[in-house]
Order: structure tokens, then sequence, then C-alpha cells
């Protein structure tokens, strides 16, 4: 199996700009993996393939405005950085533009989000083997107080804005209903279809809803640049499991309910706490690197409710594993999939509709 396998080609105009109108009003392919037949449907139609006793898991981790400006103390000139991951109180790892300008003890006024100075600087600490700029911020307590004033929504690279009602939009729509602990710089988009409408008809159906905390990280848009997955370095994320969480699905999987996942997050976070306990959950939190390709045998997912992804991303390699779990048949299910989601007209990506694999 090589990364090249992986490719597909997308009409640009197929790469969704906008959410839908309405949350749960999203198209969703059903892929039915025992007969490998394709049914088209209205995510609002999702709770026709729940049953009562199925356990549904989503990830409730919360996007903060991670995308920040300023300029330069000395020269003025301009920067953009992203927030990768907090080391310690205004202490961060972060993605900064344009990287050759940030030299160590490059010094950098923040501005909020209508291009004002503002009494917070980032001093430039180190730079890492892949580039990312440490910087230390000064002026307040606690940079994350200040992000709602200072940060943009980060949205992911192929969507774009020039417009201040389309960026007020994002602050809502590029955020789940059910989001709760501040940590992600991307959402996890499969939850953004579900309204708190739906989600209590789910519950009346007789499902149960839990939650798992994974902050998604940068490293979710990276393509696999290496020739074969294997040699590929996956990136980590935090996540948390809680007893609660972890219970429920012990008993769900003992059973023999369906457990089905919100998202590649929440199955990254089921499957590698499983893997380190012998096919059990328990309470856990930590970083995962886990890196799920064809033939991954799963041992908590049974159904998984994901988006469209990226050619040639380690997402689209989870789902081809999820397609035909332990053999290597998955690729060609889920591409021919793709085509036919592309052949339909379906939207891809972050905003894009959503796939229910059963």
């Amino acid at each position: 199996m090589r990364t090249a396998d992986f490719e597909f080609v997308l009409p640009p105009e197929l790469i969704a700009q906008h959410p839908a109108p309405r949350r749960d009003e999203s198209r969703l392919m059903v892929l039915h993996r025992a007969e490998g037949r394709i049914e088209h449907r209205r995510f609002c139609d999702v709770p026709d393939f729940f049953r009562a006793g199925d356990l549904l898991v989503l990830n409730n981790s919360r996007v903060i405005p991670a995308r920040l400006r300023g300029r330069n103390a000395r020269s003025g000139g301009r920067f953009e950085f992203l927030l990768l991951e907090e080391n310690a109180g205004n202490d961060w790892w972060t993605m900064l533009r344009p990287a050759r300008r940030a030299r160590v003890g490059t010094q950098i006024v923040l501005h909020d989000t209508n291009g004002n100075p503002v009494n917070i600087q980032a001093l430039v600490l180190e730079t890492n083997e892949e580039g990312h700029r440490r910087l230390k911020f000064s002026g307040t307590p606690d940079l994350i107080r200040e992000l709602e004033r200072l940060g943009e929504v980060p949205l992911p690279p192929y969507i774009t804005r020039t417009d201040a009602g389309e960026r007020r939009e994002d602050r809502e729509r590029y955020q789940t209903v059910f989001a709760k602990t501040d940590g992600s710089i991307a959402a996890p988009t499969a939850g953004l279809h579900f309204t708190a409408e739906l989600l209590q008809q789910i519950r009346d159906w007789g499902v149960s809803v839990y939650f798992v905390t994974l902050h998604v990280g940068a490293g979710t848009f990276l393509p696999v640049t290496a020739d074969v997955p294997a040699a590929h370095r996956m990136h980590e994320e935090r996540f948390t499991l809680d007893e609660d969480t972890a219970c429920a699905v012990n008993e769900a999987k003992a059973a023999g309910r369906r457990v089905i996942a919100v998202g590649t997050t929440s199955v990254r976070v089921l499957e590698s706490v499983a893997a380190q306990n012998g096919g059990k959950l328990v309470k856990n939190a930590g970083k995962t690197g886990i890196f799920i390709h064809p033939p991954f045998r799963f041992q908590i997912v049974d159904g998984l409710l994901t988006n469209f992804h990226l050619p040639r991303s380690t997402l689209l390699m989870l789902v081809s594993a999820f397609a035909v779990p332990g053999e290597m048949g998955g690729r060609e299910r889920v591409l021919a999939a793709y085509g036919e989601a592309i052949r339909e007209r379906y939207r891809f990506y972050s905003y894009g509709d959503a796939m229910l694999i059963l």
C-alpha cells in the first residue's frame, strides 16, 4: 500500500466554503459495509440508522480563536500566527508567518481583530525542527483570556474569507453545539452537523450519548508525504477520556450493543486507549499519536460518522481502514464512494456533507 493510492481529484467548486443554512440540512451518504450499498439521505435522517441501545460518542473539544496578528516592534513588519500548543502560562508553540523574519529575539506587538495594537507582546524564544516558533507572551496574566478580542477563528487553508460578516458567522458555525473544553485549533467537523434538537431526538430514540475530548491540532490537515504510510510521522493530539464514558462503552460492548463514533477524533481516543488496555477502556488523559490505516483491527468502534476528507490524508486512511476492518480492501471501497459523492455533487471537507459507515 502506497500513499499515492489515496489520491483522488476533487473539483474545486465542491470544497465547501460555507456551512449549510441549517446544521442538519447537510447531505448524508450512508455506506453499508456488509452489502457495499450506498444510500443518499439528509443529515436530519441520521436517527433512522440508529437502534435503541446504541451508544454515540462525540468529541466536545471547543475551538479557540487561535489565529492572531501583530507587527514587529522594531520594523513594523506584519506577522500572522497560529497557536499550536501551550507549554505553560503565556508560553506557546506557534506557526508564525513569515517565518524567515521571526528570528529568536524578535519582539511582536499584538493587534486586536480591528487591526489596532494592544498592550500585549510576544517574544520569539526558539525554533524547532518543524519550523515552529516558541513565543513568550507578556502584558496579560493569561493569553487565553484575551483570545475572544484578539483572535480569529482558525479556519483551514482551503476556506477563504474576506468579509467581516462571514468571519462572525464562523465563530458560531465552526463550533459544535456541544463544545465544552477549550483547546482545538480545528473543529471536530463531523459534530458540526448536529443541532441540540437532533441530539435530543437521538436520545429519545433510546441512544445513549457520551463525550470524549480530543483537541484537534494543525497536523490534522497535513498530507502524508512519505511514499508509504508506515513511514509517516504521525502528529500527537491531547485527549481526555472520563470514567463515565469509559464505563458506558465497556458495558455496551459487553452487552453486544453498537458503539458509534462521531468523527475520526473520537475514534482515535477510543481505539488508542483500548490498544493500551487489552481492548477495554479506562479513565485516561494524555496524548495520542495513533495512526489508523488499513489493515487496522478496531476493538471498540462499530459505526463511524465522518465528513469527506482530503486526498493523501491520515483521516482518509482511517476511514478506509474502517470501511473494511482488518483487511486491505477499504481504500477501493471508500474511493468508489467518494467518486459517487463527486458525481452527486456532495460538498467536501470541513463545512461539507457527512458520511455514515455502518
